[in-house]
């Protein structure tokens, strides 16, 4: 079956989701919707998308649409997209789900939208960060799915089926806290320890140059776009504190070790933290 598909947002998500469809065959013509010129452009030149269009051509011309925006943006954009449709299907990629539900809960098409959270992205931004590998054997979250028409569910397991993810079914609320833990708090730890040896680097810039793999792997994410990331951190907010508090307490306990000489209590708390390899191969 051939599919016309728009994506809304031609940076890193969007941008990929278009390369892996098109490279699947799940679509055969990608037009592409956004804000920024240069990154349509971008996205022309890279062969991403067959065409730039302006939302209500995009809307009128597509099978399928694909919300890969920042989420304050997406929660502005989508009960306006709903008004557009008729029979399209919209998806979104946003990676928190309780506003954007709760703004279309009682929208007339709310049944053409399928909300979604692919676990899947890197530090990087914009078209030129767009990979053709990208997705595959990563879990995708559907959010609140008995809301959506059963044709509209039906082609976004299609998709996701066609991108290789492992498709996984929550409501809104258990998404967002699940989220807090796995993914937001990991981005506010690095952000935090970058600006930690930021501080330090005025004092001793060889820290820099001693700087390892180790390292980098730590503090990667802290080159991700603060465009994407307040917005998250703003909706998330509640489930985020829950989580930024544990944290301390867990870094308290750590300072305490050292601080109070006690050994013996620190290497229980790494060995403790050594579980994670039930999780984490």
């Amino acid at each position: 079956m051939s599919r016309k598909i728009t994506i809304i947002g031609t940076g890193l998500i969007g941008g990929s989701a278009a390369l892996v469809l098109r490279e699947a065959g799940f679509a055969d013509f990608v037009m592409g919707v956004d804000n920024n010129a240069a990154h349509t452009a971008q996205a022309l030149e890279l062969g991403i998308i067959d065409a730039a269009v302006t939302l209500d051509k995009g809307v009128a011309m597509a099978d399928l649409i694909i919300v890969a925006i920042p989420v304050d943006a997406a929660v502005a954009l989508l009960p306006e997209l709903l008004n557009k449709v008729t029979k399209q299907v919209v998806v979104d990629m946003c990676s928190t789900k309780g506003q954007l539900l709760d703004v279309v809960k009682d929208h007339p098409a709310r049944g053409r939208y399928v909300a979604t959270h692919p676990m899947w992205g890197t530090e990087y931004s914009g078209p030129q960060a767009a990979m053709a590998n990208a997705f595959k054997e990563k879990a995708v979250i559907f959010c609140d799915e008995k809301g959506s028409d059963a044709e509209a569910l039906q082609t976004v397991q299609q998709m996701y089926t066609v991108m290789q993810m492992h498709q996984v079914y929550m409501d809104a609320a258990a998404h967002d806290v699940h989220t807090a833990y796995i993914s937001h708090i990991s981005h506010i730890t690095s952000f935090a320890l970058a600006n930690t040896v930021l501080e330090k680097e005025k004092e001793d810039s060889a820290i820099f140059e001693l700087a390892s793999a180790g390292f980098e792997s730590t503090v990667r994410l802290a080159k991700s776009n603060p465009a994407m990331w307040v917005p998250i951190f703003k909706q998330n907010r509640e489930n985020v504190l829950d989580v930024l508090n544990e944290h301390i307490s867990q870094l308290r306990k750590f300072k305490s070790c050292l601080e109070k000489e006690n050994y013996e209590y620190l290497q229980e708390l790494i060995e403790n933290a050594n579980k994670i390899k039930r999780i984490i191969k």
